[in-house]
Formats: structure tokens, C-alpha cells, sequence
């Protein structure tokens, strides 16, 4: 019968001389299992709170804020010979880089695996279930690992993580060698090497805020002092910024632009304490905002464009029935066979051949293996040919070369 998982010992580890000796009675592996928890949930800049760790015989719990960076797990963590297995490991990796500098460059992802072998449910959860019958409990799914002292059942919910992932790789190994995809998976894993954290233009995060397209540039200028006054207030307070204040909130009041505290006051969802206490420094905020000149609202950077093509609506639509239809022969979720922003790299590039296909950057080398040919045949109804029996290229243009947006961007 399913059971919850907690039957297993862990060794929790929170002083450098126990860290020390459990990495040196680990050394000789050449594979383990990796977890951490962080608490963006709760705090603004997230950190790594604790690491899980497993190999077929040990598991463990290290707690790095009593120990600072394990630098000889790091450099296990780091050796080409060990393979490090993850389940969704993008932004695991985004933290050790970030906190640590490591850079893991021998990956098993077990969430990667899942979608690959086509499986609808890819939770770490559905997983243990699957295969061995197991229910993880949920209730610390969005726990504070930044909190001191944790609980005997928060500790034991953490070590679950990362005490069925090798067992777990063996099994999905198996099936991608049985299916033909483990070459498929190895791309893959390759290219989570060197996942960071992408620099950010300083001033430019209100840009990305969801609904900041749907604003005026009036209401943009408001939205450019929001942002950065509640993420100052986030860090001063080390919370998430959600907490301090919502995105609802910020665009509500980019749009509504408050000019006394009653008015700011009928903002859905303000928080009582940020009006009694904040609520002038937002009103001068938007005072500000008011106060910019025309000539100087902001507006979205203008991105790539390409030349206007009649026929690329209809080779986009062209190219996703040939990946559907490959889609359901391979028992694949489609949107991981191929995303629509790689099918529109393809028909930019309007391949005449699959090396053409092989061509696009965009496209890993597996899907050019699976797509290629199809594609190529699914194009050539729409495919308008030149002077030599070509497609024109598709060629980048200049802001200067076009007046109105082009609906082809990257």
C-alpha cells in the first residue's frame, strides 16, 4: 500500500568537522543525489538554507548557515567522474553557482528524463509514486528553510528529495536506453552545464512585469518608480517582494495614479501597513512619475524584426502539424518535441534540405534527427523559390528598414 516516506535514517549535518568527514568517506563515488532549499517564498534575495545528499548507502542533511560553503563537496559536487542527479535541476544550479560558484558538469535530470520518455505526470511526487509506490507529504512544500531551529518533520520532508533519485535514475536510464532516447537525454543534461543567473540592466525589472506591456507609457513611468521602491523595501525587510506589496497592486496603481492616501487607500489588496506606514513615499512615487517629461517615458526596447512574410503564418502552422503528428507517433508531449519559438526559427530559415533543418541553432540535435525530414516535406507546399531555385532568405531588418511592429521577433 502507498505509505508516506519516512521510514529511512538521514545523518543531519551541521558542523565543518562532521561535513568534512562524511565528504571524505563519500569520495570514492562516482554518482550521488542532490537537493537544496531555498525560501524565495519567504525572503528577497533567496540562498541556499539547506543541501540534501544521497548515494546509494548514506543520506544527508547540511545545513550551510552553520557551516558557511562546504568547499570539499564542492569539489565532488564539481568532478567530471561523478554524476550528479537532480530532478528539475535549473534552478538548484542557479544556487550553487550564485551562492558557491560551482558549475556541476555531469547532470541526471530526473524531471528531463520523465518528459522525454513522455510521461503526462513529471513531479518528483507522481515519480515516487509511480515507481515505488511512495506519497510524499506536502505540507512543507512552501516551508521558511531559512527559519532556525528546524523540526525534526521539516528536516525528515527534506531528505525525502533526494533518497529515491539514483534508484529512480536507474529505472528511467533503462527505459531511455530500451526506447533509443538516452542520447536524447545526454543533450540535454549537457546543456544545463553552466546554468546562472542571466545579468539584468540596472533599472530595467519593471519592464518584465507581467500586464507591463497593457500600460501606457505614462503608466510605465509609474510602474518605473514602484518597482524599484518595493524592491528596496523587500531588501530592507529581506522578505519576498509579493509580500511587501503585489504586482496587482503596482500595475492598479500605475493605471489609477493616486494622488491622496484615500485614493491609494481604494487599491484592491493594499495592504493596511504599507498605507499607515509607506503610503506617502508611494503618492510621491507617482508624484514623480507624473512630473517626467513627454520626451522622457519609457517605452519597450524595440527587438529584433524581420522582414514582413506573407507565408510565415502559414509555415509556422505548417511545421506544428508535422511535429504533432511526430509528436503522436513518438508518444511525446508536443511542446517538448518542439516549441512553437523553435518551429518559427525554422521557418525563418525555410530549409529546402534537412541539412538546412541541421542548420538552426535554435533546434537541439536530436529533435533535427526526429524533425528534419518532415519538416523539409511539411514547407515545401509553401516554399516560394528564387532565381536559383531557392527560398529568398528571411533577412533580419533595421529599425530604420520598417515603420510598424513586426510580428516575427525573437
Amino acid at each position: 500500500m502507498a505509505q508516506r516516506a519516512n521510514a529511512a535514517s538521514f545523518e543531519y549535518l551541521d558542523t565543518v568537522p562532521a561535513v568534512e568527514q562524511f565528504t571524505t568517506e563519500i569520495a570514492p563515488v562516482r554518482e550521488l543525489a542532490l537537493d537544496t532549499e531555498g525560501a524565495s517564498f519567504h525572503r528577497f534575495v533567496d540562498r541556499i538554507y539547506l543541501l540534501q545528499l544521497s548515494t546509494r548507502e548514506r543520506h544527508a542533511v547540511i545545513d550551510p548557515l552553520a557551516i558557511g560553503k562546504p568547499a570539499g563537496l564542492g569539489a565532488l559536487l564539481e568532478s567530471p567522474n561523478v554524476e550528479v542527479v537532480f530532478h528539475d535541476a535549473d534552478y538548484d544550479l542557479r544556487l550553487l553557482q550564485q551562492d558557491y560558484g560551482w558549475q556541476i558538469k555531469h547532470i541526471f535530470d530526473t524531471r528531463i528524463a520523465a518528459q522525454l520518455l513522455g510521461y503526462v505526470a513529471f513531479g518528483l511526487a507522481a515519480l515516487l509514486e509511480r515507481f515505488f509506490d511512495v506519497k510524499l507529504d506536502k505540507k512543507h512544500q512552501r516551508a521558511d528553510w531559512s527559519m532556525r531551529p528546524l523540526t525534526a518533520d521539516m528536516l525528515d520532508y527534506a531528505a525525502q528529495d533526494t533518497r529515491y533519485l539514483l534508484e529512480l535514475k536507474d529505472r528511467m536510464s533503462a527505459e531511455l536506453e530500451r526506447m533509443g532516447r538516452m542520447a536524447w537525454a545526454r543533450e540535454e543534461f549537457g546543456l544545463l552545464e553552466g546554468t546562472r543567473w542571466a545579468e539584468e540592466e540596472p533599472g530595467m525589472s519593471f519592464l518584465k512585469l507581467k500586464g507591463a506591456r497593457d500600460l501606457t507609457r505614462r503608466e510605465l513611468a509609474v510602474l518605473r518608480e514602484l518597482v524599484p521602491w518595493r524592491d528596496l523595501v523587500a531588501r530592507q525587510l529581506d522578505r519576498a517582494t509579493f509580500r511587501v506589496l503585489g504586482n496587482e497592486q503596482l500595475l492598479d496603481m500605475s493605471r489609477t495614479q493616486p494622488a491622496t492616501r484615500e485614493a491609494l487607500g481604494r487599491i484592491k489588496g493594499m495592504p493596511r501597513g504599507i498605507l499607515e506606514q509607506r503610503g506617502n513615499e508611494l503618492l510621491d512615487a507617482v508624484a514623480r512619475a507624473l512630473a517626467v517629461p513627454e520626451s522622457e517615458l519609457p517605452k519597450f526596447p524595440r527587438a529584433a524584426r524581420w522582414d514582413r512574410d506573407p507565408d510565415f503564418d502559414a509555415r509556422v502552422s505548417a511545421l506544428k502539424t508535422a511535429r504533432d503528428e511526430a509528436a503522436k507517433r513518438l508518444a511525446l508531449d508536443p511542446g517538448v518535441l518542439c516549441s512553437r519559438d523553435r518551429m518559427e526559427a525554422v521557418a525563418r530559415r525555410n530549409p529546402v534540405a534537412a541539412a538546412d533543418v541541421a542548420e538552426v541553432t535554435e533546434l537541439r540535435r536530436w529533435q533535427v534527427a526526429e524533425l528534419a525530414d518532415a519538416f523539409v516535406a511539411a514547407l515545401s507546399p509553401h516554399r516560394a523559390t528564387g532565381a536559383h531555385g531557392k527560398p529568398p532568405a528571411i533577412k533580419q531588418a533595421s529599425i530604420s528598414e520598417t515603420t510598424k511592429e513586426s510580428p516575427y521577433k525573437e
